[in-house]
């Protein structure tokens, strides 16, 4: 992929929350960095945190672990905030509040003109609630975005893996590709992980691209961890 071509937008969705969806986004960043493209994430929406600074906050994790963005203020990857680890709909009213889906669209635009790409990372799974009757789903076809799933490696995962891809299909969206996050203090069972990847792929026809293991620093990854990213867009 030639370092001067742009690239659409990207929208990091999980099977469930919790699953590595932070990990993945931080490892994209570093890898368009890596590339000479200019990437820039944005948390539409972050839930469980007093603000973008806050130790709980994903801004503030990907801020201190991608070198160029040393200095610079997590807030202005977060366009809503609110305090209770909740899904969007639900934190927001506990707050009194509303999130207005144009202000997401309007940000998104204004980004996408001068950084390319924009990492997008859900708040939670592709049905969680955001607005009355609105889900996350809604956000990737309003910020043009194209999911990149994040999925546990081990038992389970092919049951909330094809449901989100399910979810996504019956919206006429399709995913790039499919990581597995594999973060435990135990490797699931490489037959195990391969197993899951023949099921997923044979019933969706999307790839699985590959497994990122457990990493213990995140400034500098091992270069394994970047193996599903290439493999994915060299499809582009």
């Amino acid at each position: 992929m030639k370092s001067d071509r742009k690239v659409e937008n990207l929208f990091v969705v999980g099977t469930d929350t919790g699953v590595g969806k932070t990990v993945l986004s931080l490892l994209l960043m570093q890898f368009f960095f890596a590339l000479g493209h200019t990437p820039f994430y944005i948390k539409p929406i972050q839930t469980g945190c007093i603000d973008p600074n806050d130790t709980d906050s994903d801004a503030r994790f990907i801020y201190r672990h991608v070198g160029h963005l040393t200095g610079k203020d997590p807030a202005e990857s977060v366009i809503y905030c609110f305090k209770n680890p909740k899904a969007p709909f639900f934190a927001a009213r506990d707050e009194g509040k509303t999130i207005d889906l144009s202000v997401i669209e309007g940000v998104t635009i204004q980004k996408a003109r001068v950084h390319s790409p924009l990492i997008i990372e859900a708040a939670g799974g592709v049905l969680v609630p955001v607005i009355k009757n609105t889900f996350v789903t809604d956000l990737i076809l309003l910020t043009k975005g194209i999911p990149i799933i994040a999925s546990r490696a081990g038992l389970g995962t092919i049951n909330h893996t094809l449901l989100t891809i399910e979810a996504l299909d019956r919206r006429g969206i399709k995913p790039l590709g499919i990581v597995f996050i594999d973060a435990g203090e135990r490797e699931t069972p490489p037959e195990m992980v391969s197993e899951n990847k023949e099921a997923i792929e044979q019933a969706s026809s999307i790839i699985v691209a590959g497994v990122i293991r457990r990493i213990h620093d995140f400034t500098k990854p091992p270069q394994d961890c970047y193996q599903p990213l290439i493999k994915m867009f060299d499809r582009i």
